[in-house]
């Protein structure tokens, strides 16, 4: 049976007169949240949710931040909560839901993603990490050993558990000896190593995975999907990263018009109708990623995601590049370049360089705006697909 609007609203209701936050353990009172169908309602019951209709979400969010109840900090585990739950939720088992999900979503296991290497970010399907089943394993249960160098790893340092595609056939097409694993980042052979970005700090890591062994058991899909099973992650990270709708004037487009009304002396024709132009094209991609959300409320994140992670990406850049030109001199002074690994990115607490600096990322992360290109032309509007030499031919045999 669905759950309504006015049944959840009792559900929390009724939660929240037997846990009452000010007098639980946070941790406690999560995993009671969680228990109860609370934490995310359209997943199924017994897994954090309730079946309900995901557009409930955001009722169920309100409700317990009135109430003053703690959340699971989403912005420590947007990997984890954004692109591995759904991942999990969707290729994994029962054993592997019931295990993974629940200490995800309160936070007590952070999640990072293995995927990019030094030869192989853009054309993912090209990755060279090997995975080579070991029958003899452990007991009864086979293993994978895994050999490797993964780069561009967010929260690596951090994370107990990392969503990981190996390339467990070299005899297969790129596309189809791959598999796709959870990797315990605490296990022997994973080493976790800090890039510093233009920026000054590093959000990013490297990880080499040395002789890594991961039990079958940790194998999302069946051997040789890892692609299959990929795509719904990506599909997943492009809309957690260009489909969030902030309010009306809010992100970026919303730091930079308040530094046009605060300095009225900067003014110029010119810039004006940039900042015009700026703020129109943030509205059209703000209600663009509205729309998205509610197609992915239907379970179904799809390839428009990458347009409107372009879009995210090329307008980010614009205005930051809009915000620096407009405050001139004052605009370049670097608030801190000391290194260190923030947990998350925060643009509207640093300062216009950074801003303008970090922005530039947006075009690769997550995947580059050439391969997104490619996706919309193939999959979105339905023309012939780019020429490819390699897509049939055994992966061990493409130069590298």
């Amino acid at each position: 049976m669905t759950v309504d609007a006015d049944e959840l609203r009792g559900i929390v209701r009724g939660f929240l007169a037997a846990n009452d936050p000010r007098g639980m353990d946070r941790l406690d009172f999560l995993r009671a949240r969680f228990d109860a169908g609370l934490a995310w309602v359209h997943f199924p019951a017994g897994l954090g949710g309730l079946g309900a209709a995901r557009e409930l979400q955001p009722l169920v969010d309100a409700a317990f931040a009135e109430a003053g109840a703690p959340d699971n900090r989403p912005h420590l585990n947007s990997i984890g909560l954004g692109m591995a739950a759904p991942t999990i939720l969707r290729f994994g088992n029962d054993e592997q839901r019931r295990r993974y999900l629940r200490p995800l979503w309160t936070g007590e296991e952070i999640w990072c993603q293995l995927f990019s290497e030094p030869g192989a970010g853009s054309d993912l399907a090209s990755l060279a990490t090997r995975a080579v089943r070991d029958e003899a394993g452990v007991g009864s249960e086979a293993e994978w050993v895994v050999d490797g160098q993964k780069v561009w790893t967010s929260l690596a340092h951090r994370a107990r558990w990392a969503i990981l595609v190996a390339r467990s056939d070299p005899d297969q097409p790129k596309h189809q000896g791959l598999t796709y694993f959870i990797c315990d980042m605490t296990a022997p052979g994973v080493e976790v190593r800090p890039l510093r970005q233009i920026t000054g700090e590093a959000e990013f890591n490297e990880v080499f995975l040395t002789g890594v062994r991961i039990p079958d058991s940790q194998r999302l899909g069946e051997i040789g999907q890892g692609w299959q099973v990929a795509l719904g992650t990506l599909m997943n990270e492009r809309v957690a990263i260009g489909g969030r709708a902030p309010a009306r004037e809010g992100g970026l487009i919303g730091i930079a018009a308040e530094a046009w009304r605060e300095h009225p002396e900067k003014r110029t024709h010119g810039l004006h109708n940039r900042l015009l132009r700026l703020w129109v094209d943030a509205e059209a991609t703000r209600l663009t990623s509205l729309r998205l959300r509610q197609q992915l409320a239907a379970g179904d994140p799809g390839p428009e995601g990458s347009a409107v992670k372009i879009a995210f990406a090329e307008l980010n850049q614009a205005i930051t590049g809009f915000e620096l030109e407009f405050l001139g001199e004052p605009g370049l002074a670097y608030d801190d370049w000391t290194f260190h690994q923030p947990e998350f990115t925060d643009f509207a607490k640093r300062g216009p360089g950074f801003r303008y600096l970090r922005a530039k990322g947006n075009s690769i992360e997550g995947g580059t705006t050439e391969i997104l290109r490619n996706i919309i032309a193939e999959r979105v509007l339905g023309l012939p697909p780019e020429s490819r030499t390699d897509k049939d031919r055994p992966w061990k045999e493409l130069p590298r």
